[in-house]
């Protein structure tokens, strides 16, 4: 194993950072956990596992190939993961105050449904991969990873939000009236916005 317990937990640090900010995977557990409860919650959260291991599986693998190639381009991905917190950090602080909506095309009721709706919102956004090839780098040398390496990653990146998710929806009516509070909500992402815009700032220096 070429990576270190403290690489691991930075990089836990930063999917906890992730998941705590409102997004699709949000939307989708909060309108099936409001319409039916935990039980209607829990397969969307084990759904969204499939694509928490694949995107980070398949962003080291194409980083790899795409290193093996191009000399110098693990430089390049360093700068790009710094400017991916930036923007994520700016983009979150500039939307602070808009409010989340549900959708009730992911309130279908059935266990089957919910796990495919997980699946649909997670897989349904290519942006992750993208994310994850300019997230990665700044955390780990890709070029030495082992299989080890590349299954303690692959694991923190379900475990951690499958936790928070289950977490989430098992807590719903506290969250129901969070989510209803412009002021909790604006504090929410002013905070997440800033910390992803420290990580940002960090990366060129580690």
């Amino acid at each position: 194993m070429t990576i270190s317990a403290m690489d691991l937990l930075l990089y836990a640090g930063a999917l906890f950072l992730l998941f705590a900010t409102p997004g699709p995977v949000w939307v989708a557990l909060i309108a099936r956990a409001l319409s039916g409860g935990f039980h209607a919650a829990w397969p969307l959260a084990l759904g969204v596992v499939v694509g928490d291991v694949l995107w980070p599986f398949l962003a080291i693998l194409g980083v790899t190939w795409i290193v093996s190639v191009f000399a110098g381009f693990m430089v390049l991905l360093k700068w790009v993961a710094c400017a991916t917190f930036l923007l994520m950090g700016y983009t979150i602080i500039r939307n602070a105050d808009r409010t989340i909506a549900s959708d009730s095309r992911l309130t279908k009721p059935g266990m089957w449904a919910g796990f495919l709706a997980g699946l649909a919102v997670i897989l349904g956004n290519p942006k992750a991969i993208l994310f994850y090839m300019g997230m990665l780098p700044g955390f780990f040398d890709l070029t030495v990873l082992t299989w080890i390496d590349i299954l303690a990653i692959c694991f923190l990146s379900f475990l951690v939000p499958l936790i928070g998710n289950l977490i989430l929806a098992a807590s719903i009516d506290r969250v129901k009236s969070f989510l209803t509070s412009p002021t909790a909500l604006w504090r929410t992402n002013i905070t997440a916005g800033s910390l992803l815009i420290l990580v940002g700032l960090i990366i060129p220096f580690t």
